[in-house]
């Protein structure tokens, strides 16, 4: 039966598991926590890939004194050999009585066999606490293994009047400085950061995190002709992070030549529309395990994956300004719905004022 004290220990997990953003993937974030009663005995989170587990930085801060206790844990022990041996083994060496878990681990080769090992082994096994946090702490990690597809995070920045660029085309700036330094800190945690031609003619950006965060992006651009401008800054910075071009199957062979000789990977997505060559690209994204693709615009590319439903998470900034103007574009084109019942709900909102900006994040609720 799950008490006070479960609630504020798995509580405490899931913020541990929190710091493992950025660091852990395409693992998944997992925080771990010890605890005898209300005395915490040794807590730890997956810190990095390819480090130990939760689990096991938990029982090492412990030691002994986790002999008997009770262990909250976000996510099912692992209990295969993976960079890692099984931390159900280590859980039940180190003669842990109970182990308390908010979600069940879909990843095909653990998926409940962590939670038999330990129930064999005579350890108390609870399964369900705090799951609907734990499940969107890894939402982006649970896709990936559900889908076999990445989780898609759109970003914009925008005037009050809903505008991303006058009608004559400038965008540059309408978020504040403070707003734009959030936005780096994203691309750092972030596998992949996708644009469309159109945004890099008319923007020439770099992409990259400036300062660095824990990943560097690859830079995908959607570019079905392959003309990518040998003098733009993503190719003059293509050995500070990788750059791929998604072109269609009849781009001119001279263009995709020219790309790679300049250090870019070129791939050819067939398919007569941009969605169908979007749905063959998050499939290939997926498999290269590239868990989290944040997606800048502009306003065809944000249309097409939000009329595909392929949208998962927004990160919008709202500046104090008002621009106008019936030609001048909003955030997000494509064919849009007809009825406004049918409108994509919003869940998880936070709100907050980045010096002045309106800094909006929500998830698509599905």
């Amino acid at each position: 039966m799950f008490n006070a004290f479960y609630d504020n220990h798995m509580t405490r997990a899931i913020t541990l598991a929190k710091r493992g953003e950025g660091f852990v993937e395409p693992n998944p974030m997992v925080g771990c926590v010890i605890a005898r009663e209300d005395r915490v005995v040794g807590e730890g989170w997956h810190q990095r890939f390819g480090g130990d587990h939760a689990e096991i930085e938990a029982l090492n801060d412990a030691g002994d004194a986790a002999r008997g206790a009770t262990m909250f844990v976000t996510l099912e022990p692992c209990c295969h050999h993976g960079k890692t041996p099984p931390c159900a083994d280590a859980v039940i060496k180190a003669g842990v009585k109970r182990v308390v878990v908010a979600q069940r681990d879909p990843f095909p080769q653990v998926d409940g066999g962590g939670l038999q090992l330990l129930e064999r082994a005579g350890v108390e096994v609870e399964v369900g606490l705090c799951e609907k946090q734990a499940r969107v702490l890894n939402a982006p990690y649970l896709k990936l293994i559900e889908t076999g597809k990445p989780w898609i995070i759109a970003k914009w920045a925008m005037t009050l009047d809903g505008k991303i660029a006058t009608n004559s085309g400038d965008s540059q700036w309408i978020s504040n400085a403070a707003s734009r330094s959030i936005v780096h800190q994203i691309r750092g945690r972030v596998d992949a950061i996708m644009v469309g031609s159109g945004t890099v003619r008319a923007d020439d950006p770099t992409l990259t995190a400036r300062p660095s965060g824990p990943r560097t992006a690859t830079r995908v651009i959607l570019d079905s002709s392959a003309s990518l401008s040998l003098n733009s800054k993503l190719i003059a910075s293509v050995d500070s992070a990788p750059i791929l071009v998604v072109a269609a199957t009849d781009a001119p062979r001279e263009n995709v030549k020219q790309l790679m000789a300049k250090g870019c990977e070129v791939i050819l997505c067939d398919g007569d529309t941009l969605t169908s060559r979007l749905d063959k690209l998050m499939v290939e994204l997926g498999r290269r395990r590239l868990n989290n693709v944040l997606v800048e615009g502009g306003a065809t590319l944000l249309g097409t994956l939000q009329d595909a439903n392929m949208l998962d998470e927004l990160h919008v900034f709202i500046a104090p300004k008002i621009v106008g103007g019936a030609d001048a574009p909003g955030p997000v084109g494509g064919a849009g719905l007809d009825r406004l019942v049918d409108a994509r709900r919003l869940m998880n909102w936070t709100v907050r004022e980045v010096d002045g900006d309106v800094y909006v994040t929500c998830r698509i609720d599905r």
